[in-house]
């Protein structure tokens, strides 16, 4: 399996880092094709311009979003790591979605109905939040969540989303929690390592 991981956080000790470590290193040892895009230390630019959309309606992809376009399109499976930060996903990964999953490449619209043009690929998502998972389901904020990244974005561009995992609580919980969390990750990858999806 080719497996395309893209992490944004800028911290390399945090948590969603830990989850990134675990996430490659499963992959790796059930002998799958991986490459990560660490957003925050590439320097990716999340800054969809003018430029952009003048080069994107005349036919021209720009030489950083056609790189990770080529890298999409390589992907069976693309998992996304990265925190909940104010109800949302973090600005530079916003910004990658903005900027790669371009119309005509991930989507495309007949005769006024949008059509998602990435049909072959598969989606797992991992997000740590701040606040409790008992408080997120309490307030809707799961559900949310996933409307806005699972339905509005991979669905619409008709991805298969395999799996959604929420970690909740990470400041506040203690280190034998995260451990859990982390194996409940290995678990999660292990079910996608080397098999026809």
């Amino acid at each position: 399996m080719k497996h395309l991981v893209i992490y944004a956080h800028p911290n390399p000790k945090s948590f969603s880092h830990a989850i990134q470590e675990t996430i490659v290193e499963e992959l790796r040892a059930n002998h799958n094709d991986v490459n990560t895009r660490d957003l925050y230390q590439m320097g990716f630019n999340p800054i969809l311009a003018a430029s952009d959309f003048e080069q994107l309606h005349a036919g021209q992809v720009p030489s950083d979003i056609k790189a990770e376009q080529d890298l999409v399109k390589w992907a069976d499976i693309l998992t996304f790591i990265y925190p909940i930060w104010w109800g949302g996903m973090p600005a530079i990964l916003k910004g990658y979605i903005d900027r790669v999953f371009a119309y005509n490449f991930a989507y495309k619209y007949e005769n006024g109905v949008p059509l998602g043009l990435l049909n072959d690929k598969k989606v797992m998502v991992f997000n740590p939040t701040g606040s409790s998972d008992e408080l997120y389901e309490q307030i809707g904020m799961h559900e949310a969540i996933e409307k806005t990244s699972d339905l509005g974005i991979f669905k619409f561009c008709n991805m298969e989303v395999l799996e959604h995992k929420f970690f909740g609580g990470v400041p506040s919980v203690d280190q034998t929690v995260r451990e859990r969390y982390l194996k409940e990750t290995k678990a999660i990858i292990s079910k996608y390592t080397n098999i026809g999806v």
